[in-house]
C-alpha cells in the first residue's frame, strides 16, 4: 500500500495529493487480493475534492458504476446529488467512494473477506484526505468505519466522532428510490449534516 505523508501538517501541496491518490488508484486497478477482479469491468477507486471537508463512503459499485469507472452515477448517484446540492456543495466539493471499489456481481452484499481487503485502500484515501466529516451511506459502510454492532436504523443522524473524525451515519440513496419513508429520513439526516457542517 502506498506509504502516506502527513497532510494535517498542510505540507501536502494539492499536486502531490493527486500523485498518490494517482498510486492509490493503480494499486486498485491492480489489485488481486479478492475475486471481484474477475467479474468487474472497471474498479471505481472514487472521485472528487481531495482536500474535501466532507466524505462520503458507500457500499460497493452497482452496474452503471462497474460500466463507468466511476461511483454513484446510477440513479442513487443523481439522488446522492440531489442531497450534496441541500448542503450548498456540488459534487466536485466533496470526495465519493465506497468501502469495496469493485462490483459484487449481481450487486450482491459484499463479503467480510472483501471488504477487509479493500480496508487499506479506503484507509489511506481517508488518510490522504483527512476530511473532519464522513458521511457513512448505509450500514455496510457504517459497520465498516464506525461500529459493527449498532444498527443502521437507530443510529442514523446521529454524529459520532472516532479518531477525530467525525462520522455521520445515514441510509443509502439505492433503499431510498424504493421506500419513501427512507427518502424522508434520508432528507431529514441531510438537514441535520448540514447544520453539522456548518459547526466544524
Amino acid at each position: 500500500m502506498t506509504k502516506l505523508p502527513d497532510p494535517k501538517g498542510g505540507s501536502v501541496t494539492l499536486d502531490e495529493r493527486r500523485s498518490i491518490f494517482s498510486e492509490i488508484e493503480r494499486e486498485i486497478l491492480n489489485c488481486r487480493g479478492c475475486q471481484l477482479w474477475r467479474s468487474r469491468r472497471n474498479p471505481v477507486p472514487g472521485e472528487g475534492n481531495l482536500q474535501a471537508t466532507l466524505m462520503f463512503v458507500g457500499e460497493g459499485p452497482g452496474e452503471q458504476e462497474d460500466l463507468k469507472g466511476r461511483p454513484f452515477v446510477g440513479a442513487a448517484g443523481k439522488l446522492l446529488d440531489q442531497l450534496i446540492e441541500t448542503l450548498s456543495l456540488k459534487r466536485k466539493d466533496v470526495f465519493i467512494t465506497n468501502i469495496v471499489k469493485c462490483r459484487p456481481p449481481g450487486n450482491r452484499d459484499p463479503l467480510p473477506e472483501e471488504i477487509s481487503s479493500c480496508q487499506p485502500f479506503l484507509i489511506g484515501q481517508i488518510g490522504l484526505i483527512c476530511p473532519r466529516i464522513i458521511c457513512t451511506l448505509g450500514r455496510h459502510a457504517f459497520h465498516t468505519l464506525v461500529d459493527p454492532q449498532k444498527n443502521i436504523t437507530r443510529a442514523h443522524g446521529q454524529p459520532t466522532t472516532k479518531d477525530g473524525i467525525i462520522y455521520f451515519p445515514t441510509f443509502h440513496p439505492a433503499a431510498a428510490l424504493y421506500h419513501d419513508s427512507v427518502l424522508y429520513q434520508l432528507i431529514e439526516d441531510f438537514q441535520k449534516l448540514k447544520v453539522l457542517l456548518k459547526e466544524v
